[in-house]
């Protein structure tokens, strides 16, 4: 894979939730990502226990930390030629400018990866629902 597994993919967890099935694109991801991780100002607690119950494997996590420290002390920790935060926010789209990664907005990285966005597996289900109703 021509060098293409030299990024370090970061996801911040408001972006993740947002994923469908967040341990598949983690398994997806690690195909194209040498590390991996979560990244949220939320108490360290709350970021485990998504990731536990969704059976994700983190090579790193915000910790303590914000986001920003975290940012930079994963881009100090991982050195590969690419940092790319997955985020849902013009607020973390700044952050990743100010500490010098890439961003991706989330439908962005799901379109090109072909992950499925939760709001979507949901409007096919309320579609669904009132086709059901209509027979007679």
């Amino acid at each position: 894979m021509n060098g293409g597994s030299d990024m370090t993919l970061a996801f911040e967890l408001e972006a993740l939730k947002e994923l469908a099935s967040p341990e598949s694109v983690f398994e997806d991801a690690r195909g194209w990502s040498e590390y991996i991780g979560v990244v949220s100002e939320k108490p360290t607690y709350v970021v485990t226990n998504y990731t536990r119950k969704n059976r994700i494997r983190q090579d790193f996590f915000s910790g303590p930390r914000g986001k920003r420290e975290s940012l930079e002390a994963v881009k100090d920790q991982f050195d590969t030629d690419r940092h790319v935060l997955i985020g849902a926010s013009s607020e973390d789209e700044q952050l990743a400018e100010d500490v010098d990664w890439e961003y991706l907005p989330v439908e962005d990285a799901a379109e090109a990866a072909d992950w499925v966005l939760a709001t979507n597996v949901e409007d096919e289900e309320d579609d669904a629902e009132p086709v059901r109703d209509d027979w007679p």
